[in-house]
C-alpha cells in the first residue's frame, strides 16, 4: 500500500475550501453561515477485529484499521463540504474532527466547523 492510501485531507477539485484556522491569509470573512458537519459511523468488521487482536500481541501498526479510519475521515469531510456547499459557503473555518466510540459497534467520526462566504482582500 502506498501513501495514498493513509492520506486524507480535501483534494484540488472542491468549490469548498476547509481550513483548520481561524482565517485564510489574503482573504475576508464577509459572511458566517454558522456551524456545518459531516458524520459517518462504521462498524468493526469481523476480520480486521481479528487480525487487529493478533497483531497487538505482536505489536505494529494496524495497516488495515488505519486505512479504514482514513476512507472515514474522508467520508466525513466530504459530508461537510456537501452541507457547507449546500447552505452556499465557499469556505469552512475551524474545522475539526470528533472520533468516539458508537454504542460499542462501531466508531462515529465527525468532521465540523464554520461555513463562511470569503473573499480575496
Amino acid at each position: 500500500m502506498g501513501i495514498e492510501d493513509y492520506g486524507g485531507g480535501q483534494t484540488d477539485l472542491s468549490d469548498v475550501l476547509v481550513v483548520t484556522t481561524n482565517d485564510v491569509p489574503g482573504h475576508q470573512v464577509t459572511q458566517v453561515i454558522g456551524e456545518v458537519f459531516g458524520l459517518t459511523v462504521r462498524s468493526r468488521h469481523l476480520g480486521s477485529q481479528i487480525g487487529a487482536g493478533l497483531k497487538s500481541m505482536i505489536g505494529g501498526e494496524l495497516k488495515g484499521l488505519t486505512k479504514t479510519l482514513v476512507q472515514t475521515r474522508n467520508q466525513a469531510m466530504e459530508r461537510l463540504v456537501e452541507q457547507a456547499k449546500a447552505r452556499g459557503a465557499n469556505a469552512v473555518l475551524m474545522m475539526r474532527f470528533d472520533v468516539t466510540e458508537a454504542a460499542d459497534v462501531g466508531t462515529e467520526v465527525c468532521a465540523y466547523g464554520t461555513a463562511v462566504v470569503i473573499s480575496k482582500s
